[in-house]
């Protein structure tokens, strides 16, 4: 049975506020539900279940989605109110009984998170994916009631998640990689660096892994890390025991490397990752093959928002590919984006918010583009030009937020398209 810690039960003795009516916020209220006290959930953009005017004194703990950025007028409101404030997973972390290894980095957390969960799985071991991976840490402690001692956690850490960490402790912490991404919120690279590096600084007695990029840029803010954290992602030899698997080339290498770093650390047998490795697959909309058509090969990568993710997509080919790109920005340097990846490309299809800064750029470094009203358009502008044994990628190096709900429906309508427009032609 779930029992709250002695300094949260006083606070919950009135109802518990939380921000965020989507899967994070509906979680963490499952979880209060679930200890006996009652909720209210919050958030401007309404939904069943959910007020929109917060009122701060009705409550003494306040329980905050990701979404919420740490300067949200109602979070500043609550802290003026006096109400203790934490962060889904903080809150959610105080109720799990078994073991976390939490996962960080700018691409690849997701697949890893993933991996060593089916990995685990594989080898007998209670083991379960939470956290920004899509099932939040809330929703698992319930439903497993605080989960049982020898049960881990394999924890996807976001840097919304991470900068407002202050309960949650980790048995381990693995950060994946570093490159520029969400500058639109954290404002600098500092700031979102830091905010990652709060994920190691939770690893309170236990070990931490570093890939390469890490390694290289912590120092440039003032941070050092041990010689035994530091894994060389980038420039290992290839593993012929992985011919054949999602993590043969990069980018998903580099998250099999990592997943082995810990693994070796855990004790736990090498030959049973191997094997798991044979076995899985990655999630949808991370470079995946959707089919043929006129010769040339269409590749879903929605996943990609962020320039590093769509950089690595593109190391994936070995020619020149036809490259669907474009989205709401989240900052960074897009000339510089423009300039690493120009020589890769033959062609460009611009969509969303960013295809005029793209197609005045793109147009500077001459390299052919057309500027598209949706992706629609971009994937039947594509089937026109491509010839044979062409590579068309959808990898957008933004985010979806502009057309669509989020990288998944971006994907699915581009392999919907496809299907049911060019294919079936």
């Amino acid at each position: 049975m779930l029992t709250a810690p002695q300094f949260l039960v006083p606070l919950m003795q009135a109802p518990v506020a939380v921000l965020g009516g989507g899967i994070s916020g509906r979680a963490a209220a499952k979880l209060i539900e679930k200890l006996e006290a009652s909720v209210v959930i919050y958030d401007q953009a309404g939904g069943q279940g959910v007020e929109e005017v917060f009122q701060a004194n009705q409550h003494r703990l306040l329980v905050v989605s990701p979404g919420f950025e740490l300067d949200h007028p109602w979070v500043m409101e609550a802290r003026s109110a006096g109400l203790v404030c934490l962060a889904e997973i903080d809150f959610a972390s105080l109720f799990w009984r078994g073991e976390v290894v939490a996962v960080t980095g700018t691409n690849g957390k997701t697949t890893l998170t993933e991996f060593l969960s089916f990995a685990l799985n594989a080898a007998g071991r209670d083991a379960c994916a939470v956290g920004n991976v899509g099932n939040a840490f809330s929703e698992v402690v319930a439903k497993r009631d605080g989960g049982a001692p020898d049960s881990i956690a394999i924890c996807e850490v976001s840097s919304f998640q991470a900068e407002a960490l202050h309960h949650f402790r980790a048995d381990a912490a693995i950060w994946t990689n570093f490159a520029e991404d969400h500058l639109e919120r954290h404002q600098s690279m500092t700031a979102y660096f830091m905010a990652k590096w709060r994920v190691l600084e939770r690893a309170i007695g236990g070990q931490v892994f570093a890939g390469s990029s890490v390694a290289r840029v912590a120092e440039d803010y003032g941070q050092s890390l041990p010689e035994s954290a530091i894994i060389d992602t980038e420039e290992s030899a290839g593993d012929i025991l992985l011919r054949g698997t999602a993590f043969e080339g990069q980018p998903q290498r580099e998250n099999f490397i990592l997943a082995a770093a810990w693994w070796r650390a855990a004790g736990l047998r090498e030959p049973v990752l191997y094997a798991a490795a044979q076995n899985f697959a990655v999630g949808p909309h991370r470079l995946a093959r959707v089919g043929e058509y006129g010769g040339a090969v269409w590749w879903n990568d929605s996943k990609a928002t962020n320039f590093h993710a769509t950089e690595a997509a593109l190391s994936h080919f070995g020619g020149k590919v036809i490259l669907i790109a474009g989205g709401k920005s989240k900052g960074g340097d897009v000339a510089a984006f423009v300039e690493r990846i120009q020589s890769r490309l033959k062609h460009v299809l611009l969509i969303g918010e960013t295809r005029n800064i793209l197609a005045t750029l793109f147009g500077a470094a001459g390299v052919s583009h057309q500027s598209c009203a949706d992706l629609a358009e971009a994937v039947r502008r594509a089937s026109e030009i491509i010839e044979q044994d062409d590579e068309v990628l959808l990898s957008p190096g933004f985010s979806s937020l502009d057309q669509f709900s989020g990288h998944a429906q971006r994907g699915d309508t581009f392999v919907q398209v496809l299907k049911s427009v060019i294919f079936s032609s």
